[in-house]
């Protein structure tokens, strides 16, 4: 057999040491090979970690409990308020040109009546009523709606609020539905989105809000339902 070849055959034979007394390939190729799948499977487990960690924390910010503003001045909340956006649902779906307005009752109570129209400003308005009662007396802040005599109720808790009364948040326990309402028929956009990073921090999706046309000119226009 021609020696000059026994050399490079010895190499490729992973079983047979090499001249030196060096360690055998084979070993040294489990060793690398099995560090690199040691470091894959850490980088896995940290990426593991870290998106169940942030998962967690969603999922508790969505738990706790929606913080309100400090105190409602029952007086000045009351009139009209814009439906600027809100997260839709079936019974405002396709509104358009939104109202909703607030009056206090000699009782306590508030008398509350939403005004709308369907896909056209042309459209002939819809209205709803309803009767609320103040829930917390300090803060005026939670609300109860009823709706068809006390048929149905709903949440209602203001967690947002301009200190002027020129704009309000508000919240739904679930965060399912919230409302973002002004005195008027827009809103400043740097305003708008300073409020949707602040319902953020309180679990709520802001890519959930759409705005609601006010204006003739809104209808089709990107981000309006």
């Amino acid at each position: 057999m021609n020696r000059g070849l026994q050399t490079p055959l010895t190499a490729l034979n992973p079983r047979r040491p090499q001249a030196g007394g060096s360690q055998p390939l084979e070993p040294r190729l489990r060793d690398i090979c099995g560090g690199a799948l040691r470091v894959l499977a850490l980088c896995a487990a940290v990426a593991l970690l870290t998106t169940g960690c942030a998962t967690r924390q969603a999922n508790m910010k969505q738990k706790e409990p929606l913080q309100t503003v400090q105190h409602v001045d029952l007086p000045k909340y009351m009139g009209d308020w814009r439906v600027i956006a809100n997260i839709p649902y079936f019974d405002e779906r396709g509104c358009i040109d939104s109202l909703e307005s607030y009056s206090l009752n000699p009782d306590g109570t508030i008398a509350n009546w939403f005004t709308f129209r369907k896909k056209s400003f042309d459209s002939a308005p819809g209205k709803f009523t309803a009767k609320i009662k103040v829930l917390n007396k300090k803060t005026n802040a939670e609300w109860k709606v009823y709706f068809f005599g006390g048929l149905f109720r709903a949440a209602y808790l203001v967690v947002d609020m301009d200190p002027g009364y020129q704009w309000t948040v508000v919240g739904h326990p679930s965060r399912k539905y919230g409302w973002i309402m002004a005195r008027g028929r827009t809103l400043p956009e740097n305003t708008y989105q300073a409020i949707l990073k602040r319902l953020e921090k309180q679990g709520y999706n802001p890519a959930l809000f759409q705005k609601v046309p006010q204006l003739p000119e809104q209808l089709g226009a990107p981000g309006f339902q």
